[in-house]
């Protein structure tokens, strides 16, 4: 019986810096797929050194961007993956594992194992931080969302031990930028939702964050970068809500005026 097939899809803008240790950790798959969204710097150029399944494409939003890609899988089996992330070699031999055994799941989570100023976060809530990527092709799609996409599978789903390693941000500058970015995202789908913004959201939320992360959840345990991410976090909280808060008004005023 031949070993069922693994792809791997990955999609990416302007991720020159971290693509190749995302691509190097899967070359032992049997297809790897690259949807790129018109980057600006040598993403493609990297991405081909890999593969020859690099389609280039505008981005209509990370849940569509996702779901094509699986559409363009072939494998029995598809890993999907952010260019950030890299497979560890425990997480790979998991894998292999399910490839030879063809299950017994139909999906799987694996831990990720988040990296912030080249240190591992083991605290605030943000280990091991399950993330389901594995799964039975035709089995499982990207919900639609403005962001903070997820994978729903149709059938079982078991946990894999081997972590997901993430290095996401490369400094606060970068996480600064990506939260203005996803920010505007959430607050554009929480008011479509029609939820209310209520001045807790602006003051209890980003204090109950930094207090979830730092103290209960024991960020402080991380130091420094435990303290900054927490600090981080709730700042988000903060400028997604204060974006809603405007659409709101921006809303209502457009009303009034006519």
């Amino acid at each position: 019986m031949t070993r069922p097939r693994l792809s791997v899809v990955v999609v990416t803008l302007n991720e020159e810096e971290r693509l190749r240790a995302c691509l190097e950790s899967v070359a032992w798959a049997d297809e790897v797929i690259v949807v790129d969204a018109l980057s600006q710097d040598k993403t493609v150029q990297i991405a081909r050194e890999f593969t020859d399944r690099v389609i280039v494409r505008p981005w209509p939003g990370f849940a569509a961007q996702k779901n094509f890609g699986l559409a363009e899988a072939g494998g029995d089996w598809i890993l999907s993956l952010d260019a950030d992330e890299q497979v560890s070699p425990g997480l790979r031999d998991e894998i292999a594992r399910v490839l030879t055994d063809d299950g017994p799941h139909d999906g799987y989570r694996a831990p990720r194992r988040n990296v912030f100023w080249g240190r591992w976060v083991r605290h605030g809530g943000l280990w091991p931080d399950w993330q389901l990527r594995l799964f039975r092709r035709g089995c499982g799609r990207f919900v639609e969302r403005a962001v903070h996409e997820s994978i729903e599978v149709t059938g079982s789903v078991g946990r894999l031990e081997g972590p997901l390693v993430h290095r996401s941000y490369r400094d606060v500058a970068d996480f600064l930028a990506r939260a203005d970015r996803y920010s505007t995202l959430a607050a554009g789908e929480q008011v479509r939702t029609g939820r209310r913004v209520r001045a807790r959201d602006l003051v209890l939320r980003p204090a109950g964050r930094f207090l979830s992360m730092y103290v209960f959840k024991l960020g402080c345990l991380d130091g420094g970068p435990g303290f900054l991410l927490a600090t981080l976090y709730a700042y988000y909280v903060f400028i997604r809500s204060v974006k809603a808060w405007e659409r709101v008004r921006e809303t209502a005023r457009e009303r009034e005026s006519h």
